[in-house]
């Protein structure tokens, strides 16, 4: 299982250094871990810290017919977070998990074990994706490690993105088919299927997605609703869903957002939300205090603009710390 994970070196965290301030950026705080050591689950960590962990993998969105480049996501991501200015945090990197020989699924496995040691560890996991195929074995993790300690809790899915990727898998896993496993999963277990998606635009989605995501009972808002004049109807939204579970996993896909602000993504599109309004809703995530994980997909640093989606992703993490 751990061929498919590597360690991170510290060599790709840099930034800008001062003389009289050795903690003041993110490339000079930042901690290693190895999910390989034995001894990760009796973390010495403050509750709740920060672990960074990439899915260098973009099999999924291959197999989904998309860009190929979202493996280089995490390598981008870092290399924007090491110049974020510290204030009193901890950040821990907890390496990477690679696709080898377009084996994605067992990337997806590799990552669930991780999650779920992360979540042991007392640890808050933020993922850098990589495509989409990323919420698969990320959830798989969180389910796995909620089991393990309250059998009846109640997971929700919040998920930023223009798709409700709720594509059947008959014909193979993909980035597009990640909820839909979940809620099959879901279905063989006998547990509820929470999914709420918001910035879903009508011309990314088939009418049978649509049918498929009322079929499952599954909650979504439009990418036109997703606006600062409609905050307080998404806050409603969020603070309904949150209150029918006990944690929350949010996935930010970045083809939700507009290509002005998010060129660099499998699936660009020139409609799309702002990062204002997402950033708005992470903070009301957060103060439900039921936010157990997170993860950034779909980063693709074969086309970004100035760094302008990794800039993004950077902005994203550095408000869900």
């Amino acid at each position: 299982m751990m061929d498919a994970y590597k360690p991170q070196k510290r060599t790709i965290w840099k930034g800008r250094t001062e003389t009289f301030h050795k903690q003041a950026y993110w490339h000079q705080i930042v901690r290693f871990l190895d999910l390989s050591d034995i001894y990760l689950d009796q973390s010495v960590y403050k509750e709740n810290t920060p672990a960074l962990l990439g899915y260098a993998c973009d099999e999924g969105v291959k197999r989904n017919q998309g860009r190929s480049g979202a493996s280089s996501g995490p390598k981008a991501i870092r290399k924007l977070l090491g110049g974020l200015p510290n204030h009193n945090h901890t950040i821990i990197d907890a390496g990477n998990i690679r696709c080898i020989k377009n084996d994605m699924e067992l990337a997806q496995s590799t990552l669930s074990d991780s999650v779920e040691r992360l979540l042991k560890a007392r640890l808050f996991p933020i993922l850098l994706g990589g495509g989409h195929d990323i919420a698969y074995g990320h959830y798989s993790g969180i389910r796995n490690y909620i089991a393990s300690i309250n059998p009846n809790a109640q997971i929700g899915i919040i998920n930023l993105d223009a798709h409700f990727d709720l594509r059947a898998n008959t014909d193979g896993n993909t980035s597009g088919t990640p909820f839909y496993q979940i809620a099959q999963d879901c279905k063989t277990i006998n547990i509820p299927f929470h999914y709420l998606c918001l910035g879903i635009q009508e011309s990314s989605n088939p009418q049978y997605l649509f049918d498929t995501a009322n079929k499952l009972e599954a909650e979504y808002m439009l990418s036109s609703e997703m606006n600062m004049q409609n905050i307080d109807r998404i806050r409603a939204t969020l603070s309904k869903f949150m209150d029918k579970v006990d944690y929350i996993y949010l996935t930010i896909d970045l083809d939700g957002f507009s290509s002005a602000y998010a060129p660099g993504v499998s699936a660009p599109s020139p409609v799309g939300f702002s990062p204002e309004i997402a950033l708005q809703t992470i903070e009301h995530i957060k103060l439900s205090k039921k936010l157990i994980s997170a993860d950034i997909a779909e980063m693709n640093p074969v086309y970004d603009i100035d760094n302008h989606t990794t800039r993004l992703a950077a902005k994203l993490i550095y408000a869900l710390t």
